[in-house]
């Protein structure tokens, strides 16, 4: 079948990788191209096949997930990243996020939620783990909020910055109106002008947008 998403599993465990296999090729859109078992065969094999999305595990033995994104990533690879790894730990979450990971999934989770991450990264979106996005909202939170391009100018303006901080609390348009005394209506226009900015199309990409980017 033609234009499947063709993946790569970088795992140290063959059970694991195997078993990920036979999940993801019961998806009619999906193929698993190649399997890696360290990041460096991981890297070679990015460069040599660019496969559409690498699931990335952290620890490997000789060369780690770590400094593969890393490399990847600096080779302007263009594969898209979800790191798959048992760590629910903020730092790494952030860490990923911020190399150029594009999708982060925990590996005790659904096999209906690595599919998902599988395709929404593969059309170009960014996908965290829905009970890992606390963690997101946690450090976004604890960043300061200078929304700023590369030519240092501001991007969002100080209203939408207040916005954008509390979206990543949680609030839905209503209880923003009521913080900042405004109308609900007024919230739905800055929220559309974040969106916009910023290129993302839900609150959850805002926030790993602000991360990713030291806003």
């Amino acid at each position: 079948m033609e234009n499947r998403i063709k993946v790569l599993i970088a795992d140290d465990h063959p059970l694991f990788r195997q078993g990920i296999k036979q999940i993801l090729e019961l998806e009619k859109d999906i193929t698993v191209v190649a399997q890696a078992s360290n990041g460096s065969e991981a890297v070679q094999l990015a460069r040599e096949l660019a496969p559409d999305v690498i699931l990335m595990d952290i620890n490997m033995p000789g060369t780690g997930g770590l400094q593969a994104i890393e490399e990847i990533k600096g080779e302007n690879i263009n594969s898209r990243i979800i790191v798959l790894t048992i760590h629910e730990d903020r730092e790494y979450l952030i860490k990923t996020l911020q190399m150029g990971a594009e999708g982060y999934v925990l590996k005790d989770a659904e096999p209906s939620v690595l599919i998902d991450a599988i395709r929404s990264v593969y059309l170009g979106q960014s996908y965290i783990q829905p009970n890992m996005t606390k963690e997101l909202v946690m450090e976004f939170n604890r960043i300061t909020l200078h929304s700023r391009d590369k030519y240092g100018e501001n991007r969002l303006t100080t209203r939408e910055r207040e916005v954008l901080k509390l979206i990543a609390e949680g609030m839905i348009n209503k209880e923003i109106a009521t913080r900042l005394y405004i109308s609900e209506k007024t919230v739905k226009n800055h929220v559309s002008n974040i969106f916009r900015k910023l290129n993302v199309s839900d609150r959850t990409q805002a926030a790993i947008y602000a991360l990713k980017n030291n806003i």
